[in-house]
């Protein structure tokens, strides 16, 4: 029973982490990278699509990404969502495909992509004590139901927070590397 606590909180950790890997890809490092668009969404036939669904995105050169719509009508559309979104870029088509020049960050955007990531990697250890704070509740309860002794309860505990603590390392580890990436010139 705690073990599948336990299990399951580790778990749930895991997914937060990776949760907070897809979402620092999104942010722009000065690198042309596909995962920069993830989060855009066109309008294709009155339904939000995710741009990846309805295109090719290559990297052809290392500050250049190119788009080819599967269909040449979504053109605009692409170019209205990249427009509408946080990336800053400017889309050039010339009627077959969308380029993307990724231009150099100047050292006041790389800050403040630094706080935004920072601010991300903490929503991301935010999630990971949410984890453990539920699953500590769970094994109080078990404790206090007469399911669990008092002993197992606290090594449940102690265990958790081991867990919870090599969890918050690979957060910080993840947040240090974007750091670099987004800092290197």
């Amino acid at each position: 029973m705690v073990a599948d606590l336990l299990s399951e909180a580790e778990s749930k950790m895991h997914r937060a982490i990776e949760s907070l890997k897809k979402d620092l890809a999104s942010i722009r490092t000065g690198r042309a990278s596909p995962a920069l668009l993830d989060r855009i969404h066109v309008d294709y036939y009155g339904v939000p699509t995710a741009l990846a669904q309805i295109s090719n995105v290559s990297v052809p050169e290392p500050r250049l990404l190119v788009i080819q719509p599967w269909e040449r009508n979504m053109i605009g559309p692409i170019e209205k969502a990249i427009l509408k979104s946080d990336l800053g870029l400017t889309p050039n088509n010339d009627g077959r495909v969308i380029r993307l020049a990724i231009p150099q960050l100047t050292e006041d955007r790389r800050k403040d992509l630094v706080k935004q990531m920072k601010r991300r990697v903490e929503e991301g250890r935010v999630a990971v004590r949410n984890v453990r704070r539920e699953t500590h509740d769970d094994v109080r309860d078990l404790e206090k139901e007469k399911l669990i002794s008092e002993d197992e309860s606290k090594r449940a505990v102690e265990r958790l927070q081991k867990v919870t603590d090599a969890r918050m390392v690979e957060v910080d580890l993840v947040g240090q590397k974007k750091e670099e990436e987004i800092l290197e010139v």
